[in-house]
């Protein structure tokens, strides 16, 4: 049986380079253009997001009183502090392509800032804990759509998401058991913040989606644009989808179908095949098969 990909999971330390890439590069995936818009978009934001996360579970952990816990904290503040890093140089690429992707990024960067500076600590641990729901839920979603979004692109840029979105699923019941473990009773305040983020989530990714899309040209039509609508408007019913079970009581991300029955073969593949030594800096066609076959 394949151990639950939550147990234990592990801090890698990658690091990415697009210093050299052309901004062509923005749209990496040839298998779904639409695709490569919408992680993009998501990027612009998502990790000033996951600065404001680890900065909500360094407040938490001096109040932790379980070891466990404690330990898994460490583990996600190691994992989100390089999703991080990695992603504020891809957004450089990315600002490189679109016009508006400078303002938008300092936008999510500084109503970042000012959320750490107002929420108090049920709000920050809260609102963390709503944000990575979808974190983990996008990540299974990426992953279960890999032969349709990201079989044939940048082997670069494929091997930053398929790390990012293997160790979102890992520490996705990290920020719920801090939130657990100090507000365990208030099972309300948790749907309003796991809904409040996705709202967060859809608003700012929709924006900068929308921009995107029209620098590379599809709006020029109506056909273009209704594929370009749909597609946004697939991946978010999606995720609402796979997030029914969230809003109940209940609920741990631990024993979420998408983590347990139904584990991604690649999530599964890729751990092994990086635990092995497998070099996962950059997957190709040849790459990807290596890692599922290992």
């Amino acid at each position: 049986m394949t151990a639950h990909p939550m147990d234990e999971f592990p801090v890698r330390k990658f690091r990415f380079d697009f210093d050299a890439a052309e901004p062509e590069t923005a749209v990496w995936s040839q298998s779904s253009e639409l695709f490569s818009l919408f992680a993009n978009a998501f990027t612009l934001h998502v990790p000033y997001f996951e600065k404001y996360l680890v900065r909500s579970m360094i407040a938490a952990r001096g109040k932790i009183t379980d070891e466990k816990l404690k330990r898994d904290v460490d583990a996600i503040i190691g994992q989100e502090a390089h999703h991080a890093d990695a992603f504020i140089k891809f957004n450089d690429l990315l600002k490189r392509r679109y016009p508006k992707a400078q303002a938008m990024e300092e936008h999510a960067k500084y109503g970042f800032k000012d959320r750490l500076k107002k929420d108090d600590f049920k709000t920050l641990v809260g609102f963390t804990a709503g944000y990575e729901t979808f974190t983990f839920l996008a990540g299974m979603l990426f992953l279960d759509n890999y032969d349709e979004w990201m079989a044939d692109s940048d082997p670069k840029v494929k091997a930053l998401w398929v790390w990012h979105q293997v160790e979102e699923v890992e520490h996705a019941a990290v920020a719920f058991d801090v939130y657990k473990h100090f507000f365990a009773d208030d099972e309300n305040f948790r749907r309003r913040m796991v809904l409040s983020a996705f709202w967060h989530i859809v608003s700012e990714t929709f924006k900068a989606y929308l921009h995107m899309c029209k620098v590379e040209g599809w709006f020029s039509n109506p056909i273009r644009a209704a594929r370009a609508m749909g597609f946004i408007t697939r991946v978010v019913s999606q995720m609402i989808w796979n997030a029914r079970p969230v809003m109940r009581s209940g609920y741990h991300p631990r024993n979420h179908p998408l983590a347990t029955t139904e584990q991604n073969p690649i999530a599964v593949s890729w751990r092994r095949f990086h635990k092995e030594g497998g070099d996962v800096l950059e997957i190709d066609h040849a790459k990807m098969k290596a890692i599922l076959e290992g």
